[in-house]
């Protein structure tokens, strides 16, 4: 079975320092993008804590995957004792990535108000990076929903093999046929989940583009 460690990369949280301007009043359309941006990063800061704790218990199921490998079917009391254990694994995959979409639809409902907002924005160069690093961020959420589809997928084919190795009369066939999908499910996740970090990262520097062009960064901290 080939499994995919969740690899993603992060959002830049420590960048920018907003430049005030010193006058009070309404602030610029560009001001209020970049305090969406902002409350977008926060939001998913529980996606990120969801990437270790996910890691740690995909390299374990795989190690329980290997040992029922290089045992021979006969082996049922062993099999069945190691297939539970992956299937509380499985369970506990299931919930931390119910966490990490959770935080994306979170940072989405906060992302949405920059379209209003950069419809505001005056200067074409200005609004042109905008609208930019507003296709990416889309891209990046519907991204990582089809990543999210995948590994649901995955998690039920996982469910149904460690329950199929439960079964004393399974064929060598059948779990062959399981593995195979299994193996289609997880290559799926992992073009997703490299295209999700080439676009994470591409919204990083766009945004930190329209951040300098707009005068919003002041220092690094």
């Amino acid at each position: 079975m080939l499994f995919s460690p969740i690899n993603r990369i992060l959002f830049l949280l420590a960048g920018a320092v907003l430049v005030l301007s010193g006058c009070l009043g309404k602030e610029s359309p560009e001001t209020e993008l970049y305090e969406v941006l902002e409350k977008a990063v926060k939001a998913e800061k529980q996606f990120e804590a969801q990437q270790d704790p996910l890691i740690e218990l995909e390299t374990k199921e795989k190690a329980i995957f290997d040992k029922i490998m290089g045992l021979g079917l006969k082996e049922y009391s062993q099999i069945s004792t190691l297939s539970d254990e992956a299937l509380e694994i499985v369970e506990k995959r299931k919930e931390h990535i119910a966490l990490e979409r959770q935080s994306l639809e979170e940072s989405r409902k906060q992302f949405e108000e920059a379209l209003t907002i950069l419809k505001e924005i005056k200067k074409p160069e200005l609004k042109e990076k905008a609208q930019l690093l507003y296709k990416t961020m889309k891209d990046r959420y519907e991204t990582h929903e089809m990543l999210y589809k995948e590994y649901m997928n995955a998690l039920d084919g996982d469910r149904q093999l460690y329950t199929s190795l439960k079964a004393k009369d399974v064929s060598l066939e059948n779990l062959e046929g399981q593995v195979n999908t299994l193996n289609e499910y997880y290559k799926e996740i992992l073009e997703a989940n490299e295209r999700f970090n080439e676009l994470t990262e591409k919204y990083n520097k766009e945004k930190l583009d329209f951040y300098e062009l707009a005068g919003l960064i002041g220092e690094e901290s």
